[in-house]
C-alpha cells in the first residue's frame, strides 16, 4: 500500500500555500511520520514560525536551508508559536530563539512532551498504515488531551522536564520508551539546569487575536491529542492552521492517560468546535499537505470513533467481562500489542464508561474489568 501523505520523506522546497504563508518542510523520523511542516508567516518587520521543528543539528540546518530559500535568516524570527508540546513542534524554538530573540508563544497549559515520552503522534493503527495493521478497519486515533480549567495565569513562564511513573490506571504497564530515548532524557533531566526550554513570554488562550502576516488571527483552544494544543484561524483569507488537531489522512494519538475527565469526548468536543467555525477554505496541517474541507475532515474522524467504539461494544458483548489488555488485543492486530494500544482502548472504554453505557471493578490482579 502507498505511503500517507503525512509518511512522505520533507522535501526542500518552500511553497507559498496562503497569501504571506510558506510551507517549510523539515524531517523527522518519527512512527508514521517522514516530515513536520514549518509555517513561515511574512510581515514587514520579517516573519513568524508555526512549529519549527526538533531540537536537533539536522532539523536546524534543515530550517536554515528552507528560509534561506525564502531570503530569510534566523535573525529575521520575530516570533515563534508552538501549537502543542510534542517535541516535534517545540523542539526548534530552543535554538530560533536563542538566535532570534523571538517572542514565544504557547496556549497557556503548555508543557514539555517530555512528560509523556512514549505517546506517538499519531494512533497506533496509523503507525503501520502503510501496513494495514489494524484487523478489519482503518486507523483509530489517539490524544493526550483534557480541558485545562479556566482562568489559567498568563504571565511568562519556564516548563520544566519530568519523567512519568510507570503505573496505569487501568493496571498494565505505563508505555515506554526505547532503552536509548530512555537513557537520552534521564541525561536531560540531570542536565536541566544547563537545558534550559526558553520562558513562553505571549501565554495564548482561547479567543486571543494576533497580528500575523498582516492580518488578525484567532486562537482556538482544540485539546485532545494534547491538552495545550491550540489552533489558528484567518477569517479574512480563510485559513486554518491546524496543527495535529486535525491531519489530512491520518488520526493524532487520544491517549486515555490524560488529565481529562473523558478525553475522547474533549476531542469530540473540539472537532465539532473546528468544523463549525465559518469561512475557512484552505487548512493548513503541521503533516501532510493543505485540504479545504475542515467540516468534513473533522465528521470523517469522529465517524472513526463512532464506529471503534461501536467495535468496543461488540467485543464486550462477545467477550464479557475483560480487561483493557484483553480488548485491546481484539481491537489490534499483534504487531499493535502494547502500552500505547491499551491506551487508546481504554479511552474508547473510559468514554462507554462514563455516558453510563458500561461500568468497570478492579480484578484480583488489581487490573480493571469492563462489562457492558
Amino acid at each position: 500500500m502507498a505511503k500517507r501523505q503525512e509518511q512522505e520523506a520533507a522535501r526542500e522546497e518552500v511553497t507559498e500555500v496562503a497569501p504571506g504563508i510558506l510551507r517549510l518542510e523539515l524531517p523527522i523520523h518519527m512512527p508514521g511520520l517522514g516530515h513536520v511542516n514549518c509555517y513561515a508567516l511574512l510581515d514587514g518587520e520579517g516573519a513568524a514560525l508555526m512549529d519549527p521543528g526538533l531540537p536537533t543539528p539536522g532539523s536546524l540546518r534543515a530550517l536554515k536551508s528552507r528560509l534561506a530559500r525564502a531570503d530569510l535568516r534566523l535573525k529575521n524570527i520575530h516570533t515563534v508559536l508552538v501549537s502543542h508540546s510534542h517535541p516535534d513542534h517545540f523542539g526548534g524554538a530552543v535554538h530560533v530563539v536563542k538566535e532570534s530573540g523571538a517572542k514565544l508563544m504557547a496556549h497557556t497549559s503548555f508543557s514539555l512532551g517530555f512528560a509523556r515520552p512514549a505517546a506517538p503522534e499519531v494512533s497506533v493503527g496509523d503507525l503501520h498504515a502503510h501496513e494495514s495493521s489494524l484487523r478489519d478497519d482503518p486507523a483509530p486515533i489517539e490524544s493526550h488531551g483534557g480541558c485545562e480549567p479556566e482562568g489559567s495565569p498568563r504571565a511568562p513562564f519556564t516548563p520544566t522536564l519530568s519523567l512519568p511513573d510507570r503505573g496505569t490506571p487501568w493496571g498494565g504497564e505505563h508505555p515506554r520508551p526505547s532503552f536509548k530515548m530512555r537513557i537520552r532524557w534521564r541525561l536531560m533531566q540531570l542536565m536541566q539546569r544547563s537545558w534550559i526550554f526558553p520562558a513562553v513570554s505571549h501565554p495564548l488562550a482561547e479567543g486571543d487575536v494576533l497580528r500575523l502576516a498582516g492580518r488578525e488571527w484567532f486562537v482556538v483552544h482544540t485539546p485532545g491529542h494534547t491538552a495545550d494544543h491550540f489552533c489558528l484561524h484567518d477569517p479574512v483569507e480563510e485559513v486554518f492552521l491546524a496543527g495535529d488537531h486535525v491531519l489530512p489522512t491520518i488520526t493524532p494519538h487520544i491517549s486515555g492517560l490524560s488529565s481529562s475527565r473523558d478525553p475522547l469526548a474533549a476531542f469530540f468536543e473540539s472537532l465539532d468546535r473546528a468544523a463549525a467555525i465559518p469561512h475557512v477554505r484552505n487548512v493548513l496541517p503541521a503533516h501532510g499537505h493543505p485540504f479545504d474541507d475542515l467540516a468534513a475532515r473533522c465528521e470523517a474522524i469522529k465517524r472513526h470513533h463512532d464506529e471503534r467504539l461501536a467495535k468496543v461494544r461488540a467485543i464486550a458483548r462477545e467477550i464479557g467481562p475483560a480487561t483493557v489488555e484483553a480488548f485491546s488485543r481484539r481491537l489490534f492486530k499483534r504487531r499493535s500489542w502494547g502500552s500505547m494500544a491499551e491506551s487508546e482502548t481504554y479511552a474508547h472504554l473510559e468514554h462507554i464508561r462514563k455516558t453510563g453505557q458500561a461500568e468497570c471493578h478492579q480484578n484480583a490482579q488489581g487490573k480493571l474489568t469492563y462489562v457492558l
